[in-house]
């Protein structure tokens, strides 16, 4: 459901008229819109409404009219937040293209050419340099990609329109805190279709709660100061639970007969309990690690690779709660000291579930008895659970994973 709007900047009222040619245009691949009239009326209520929200807020007149003068919906935000893609990328092409030679290479380079910044970050948080440059490298590549959409217009068009309103308010009221404050000028504040930020990409809220002055010229400028950038993403870790000289996790082979289940982040236990298991490290006889509290983790399901994760793999998930994103940061900043190889094959013949699939999945397996709390395509804690109760009775490996061939025997059974 593809539409595109052409828009001019009509003040408060946003949306210029489209014309009927336009409008015609791509037919069968967009949704009748209203009319552009109706358009601007709406948009121009709900900006004067939210106008006097941000005042209640302590937002001035002058920063909010200098924020949305001209402002109207991004057309580009609105096809981004109704098409969503219909897939899932399959972890390791994930890790290919985050694994690349070319970006191993660029995080060695900005690990020297920034050392002394890095050095003192460390120290004063905690947090290995390794993984904040690792981040920097996922989240815009090394500074390259930091988003060039306007994020007051973008984070209006959000709050406006779409699945993601209560973000959009929320982080549109954070936005302007920062232009308030002075940090960025309205015109500097660039950043993607959602308002991710800067060199690391964080959202206002974020921005708003983690992000340090760390050159000490006085602002908070992570979209031209490398340094306050990844003293931000430092301080955000350490505040996120990093603990200093902990490894993220490691590679484990699992024995035969294991229990799939206990592949879950809600279950952690001490490497002794592990040990006890008898899972053993997938590279060396020992465990090069300490971790008080250890959750196992099968991205692509008991038939690829396997691995304990500790406190810093969930201080990670907390800047971006994906388990793929999460194991590439920490595979990446290995890499970058000539290690982070992963000795177990990915199931490269496997398939990811597209979205409908996977609704279709929810909708079986509640069918069947066992309650997915909902259909919407996200396969989260409700979604394993119940497929690992289908699995355990059909006598299969309850790893909660789902497959196009788990799909297909829900449907015969």
């Amino acid at each position: 459901m593809r539409f595109f709007v052409k828009c001019a900047a009509l003040g408060l009222a946003g949306l210029a008229a489209i014309s009927s040619a336009e409008a015609a245009g791509a037919a069968g691949e967009r949704t009748p819109m209203a009319p552009p009239a109706f358009q601007d009326e709406a948009f121009a209520a709900w900006l004067t409404g939210f106008r006097q929200k941000a005042m209640q807020a302590g937002i001035s007149p002058r920063i909010f009219d200098q924020a949305m003068r001209g402002a109207s919906p991004d057309p580009k935000v609105i096809e981004a937040n109704l098409n969503q893609p219909e897939f899932t990328r399959a972890v390791w092409e994930y890790l290919d293209s985050a694994l690349s030679d070319t970006r191993v290479a660029d995080g060695q380079e900005k690990l020297r050419m920034y050392a002394r910044t890095l050095e003192g970050l460390e120290k004063k948080y905690g947090v290995d340099r390794h993984a904040i440059v690792a981040i920097w490298g996922l989240e815009s590549g090394y500074g390259r990609f930091k988003g060039t959409h306007n994020v007051p217009r973008a984070l209006a068009t959000l709050a406006y329109a779409g699945r993601r309103q209560d973000f959009g308010n929320q982080q549109l009221l954070a936005a302007l805190k920062i232009l308030q404050r002075g940090d960025i000028p309205v015109a500097e504040m660039t950043g993607s279709w959602a308002g991710a930020m800067g060199h690391t990409q964080f959202i206002p809220t974020t921005y708003n709660a983690y992000a340090v002055d760390a050159d000490g010229d006085g602002r908070r400028d992570i979209w031209n100061s490398v340094a306050d950038a990844l003293g931000s993403t430092a301080h955000y870790l350490s505040a996120s639970g990093w603990q200093s000289g902990r490894r993220w996790g490691l590679e484990v082979k699992l024995p035969e007969g294991f229990d799939y289940a206990l592949a879950d982040p809600s279950v952690r236990k001490p490497l002794a309990a592990w040990k006890d298991l008898g899972v053993k490290p997938a590279k060396g006889s020992s465990f090069d690690w300490q971790a008080e509290a250890a959750s196992l983790v099968l991205p692509a399901g008991y038939e690829g690779p396997a691995f304990l994760v500790g406190q810093n793999f969930r201080a990670i998930l907390r800047y971006n709660n994906s388990t793929s994103y999460a194991l590439a940061v920490s595979l990446l900043s290995e890499r970058f000291q000539g290690k982070g190889t992963i000795a177990a094959d990915w199931p490269r013949a496997q398939r990811p579930l597209a979205r409908a699939e996977r609704e279709e999945l929810q909708r079986l397996l509640t069918a069947k008895g066992y309650d997915t709390q909902g259909v919407d395509g996200i396969l989260g804690a409700n979604t394993r659970d119940a497929l690992r109760a289908w699995q355990r009775a059909k006598g299969l490996p309850a790893d909660g994973h789902p497959t196009p061939e788990i799909l297909a025997r829900l449907r015969r059974s």
